[in-house]
């Protein structure tokens, strides 16, 4: 035994704080398979899909098994998850697999891809997702395990709340606001203030003008409020 043996006890890594698995190999979990590859902090251990079978591969990733074997992995040391399942139409499935794995044991870091770009001053809570040439401005607020997708922009000041999900090419002027749940569709521009209610649905390439209630809808295409169109009157140049 060393001198510096009998000095120092060394602690007990039981775990690999690298060692990572995502659960749900959809197009999702594929688009973060690269995520993951151009973070390259993380050794992508398998994925877990219960709708897969157990040794087949996604894009030269292993199918571990379904959900049965959580507690393998935890075993293992595994302590790092990926969420890919999106939820989009229906968050709750998304929450669901939020809860399995925190039950589980295991921790959802946040995931950046290297060529998006998050302000200094902005906070990033856990499990969030910001892929490729997203942007987050500066001192804007996002919220648990929600999703940026390619090209979104969340400007200066926003706040967006738990498990949203921000369509590809969705942009957030200043100060905006956007509660938990809620999906905002490609495209989608929302403008300065507005406010969005809890699991409110904003459609593909619709413009958001003012504020939406919670569990609202505004339609793709569509401008929100719509307008009412006096048809006794010439229009204007701006129709």
């Amino acid at each position: 035994m060393s001198k510096a043996d009998q000095i120092f006890e060394l602690p007990d890594f039981s775990f690999d704080p690298t060692a990572i698995f995502i659960y749900g190999g959809g197009g999702h979990g594929k688009t973060l398979i690269d995520l993951l590859r151009a973070v390259g902090a993380y050794r992508i251990v398998g994925l877990v899909d219960d709708n897969l079978p157990a040794g087949s591969a996604i894009m030269g990733i292993p199918v571990l098994g379904g959900t049965g074997i959580l507690p393998e992995l935890y075993g293992r040391g595994v302590r790092l998850a990926v969420n890919a399942v999106g939820g989009i139409g229906n968050v709750s499935v998304r929450l669901r697999v939020f809860d399995l794995l925190a039950k589980a044991g295991f921790s959802c870091p946040n995931l950046v891809h290297p060529n998006a770009w998050v302000e200094t001053s902005a906070a990033l809570e856990g499990g969030v997702q910001v892929l490729v040439h997203a942007y987050v401005g500066t001192e804007s607020r996002i919220g648990f395990g929600s999703v940026l997708n390619a090209h979104v922009v969340v400007s200066h000041d926003c706040v967006i709340g738990r498990c949203v999900n921000l369509s590809p090419g969705a942009l957030l002027a200043g100060d905006v606001w956007v509660g938990d749940f809620a999906q905002i569709g490609m495209g989608a521009t929302i403008n300065l203030h507005v406010r969005i209610g809890p699991q409110a649905r904003i459609g593909n390439g619709a413009t958001v003008k003012d504020h939406v209630p919670e569990g609202g809808r505004v339609y793709a295409g569509h401008i929100w409020p719509e307008r009412q169109i006096n048809t006794n009157s010439p229009p204007r140049e701006e129709d």
